[in-house]
């Protein structure tokens, strides 16, 4: 039995407590919404359905869904176009989206990726295949949910940049950031994007920074590069250009070399030498090698011991 518009939420009240998957499925053919509901209540998810996109957006508006299948083609809001709308909203913004349609073509394919799909299955529906995919791509949505939630739980300003200098992802405390400074979201998207990319385009180093230019009515900011990653995207540390960052109140307060308080101050973020390692370039060995020279600088045995110092220097000034 279909689950209504009017009355998914009985159902999964029903089923809530057994923490099933919930699936969005949008399509205004009845026999296809038939068939898939059947196939994914069998694989063991709770299933919403929608004739129409708008439909879809006022579903998603009340339940966030694990995942969502869209029809390209319905009446009123096509797929391409609901597509876009759920990404516009905060709480869909990760939530994997699956195009299924008769549509083949190539650029048809293509439009679906760019407004924010992660795959596409042409109809007739394989029910064994749509099952395996949407299995992959709950899998990797929760791995880049949880690696994106480790960091903002350390509370760094950190965001994530393509070779267009376009923000992919940011961290809260970035956007924070940016708010405090009273910069606009067409300047981000315009200014501080061509800013970004002409200097990647030079081929800074890791832990180099770039000052950016502000608007007059801004507050200053700087752009550090943490590092490069192997999808060719770059992890980047927005910094308050009015205040020291951590590392250099760390060089300044402990008396530290330039390399050394860096890998200090990742040690106050939680970090592993292995970790400390990968962000900063250098090897596992050259890590400890700088803690040996930085334990006696604090009068200070073990790691543990040095990162509760450094934090109790940083919170010292920031208070």
């Amino acid at each position: 039995m279909i689950n209504s518009p009017l009355t998914w939420n009985n159902s999964y009240k029903m089923n809530s407590e057994k923490k099933r998957d919930i699936a969005l499925v949008a399509d205004d053919c009845a026999e296809t919404l038939s068939m898939i509901n059947d196939v994914l209540e069998q694989a063991g998810f709770d299933v919403l359905v929608a004739l129409e996109g708008k439909q879809a957006l006022a579903i998603a508006d009340r339940l966030t869904p694990d995942i969502i299948l869209l029809d390209a083609m319905m009446p009123n809001m096509d797929g391409f176009e609901t597509c876009k709308n759920l990404k516009q909203r905060a709480h869909l913004e990760s939530v994997p989206v699956i195009f299924m349609t008769g549509l083949t073509e190539t650029r048809d394919v293509l439009k679906g990726l760019d407004c924010g799909g992660v795959d596409y299955l042409t109809k007739p529906i394989n029910a064994s295949e749509l099952v395996a995919r949407i299995r992959v791509h709950l899998k990797n949505a929760r791995l880049t949910s949880s690696a994106y939630q480790a960091l903002d739980s350390t509370g760094q300003h950190l965001f994530v940049i393509d070779a267009a200098g376009a923000t992919l992802w940011a961290t809260p405390q970035t956007h924070g950031l940016f708010a405090k400074a009273k910069v606009s979201e067409s300047w981000k998207t315009t200014q501080l994007a061509e800013q970004l990319a002409i200097w990647l385009a030079h081929g800074p180093e890791v832990n180099q920074c770039l000052p950016l230019k502000m608007p007059k009515s801004c507050s200053a900011l700087d752009v550090l590069l943490v590092n490069r990653r192997e999808d060719g995207s770059y992890l980047m540390k927005l910094v308050d250009g009015n205040k020291d960052s951590g590392e250099v109140i760390l060089k300044q307060a402990l008396a530290l070399t330039t390399r050394e308080s860096q890998v200090l101050y990742w040690l106050t973020q939680g970090k592993t030498n292995r970790e400390v390692a990968q962000i900063l370039e250098m090897s596992p060995r050259t890590v400890n090698k700088h803690l040996e020279q930085i334990f006696p600088k604090l009068g200070v045995d073990n790691r543990t011991a040095a990162a509760a110092k450094a934090i109790g220097v940083l919170a010292q000034v920031a208070g």
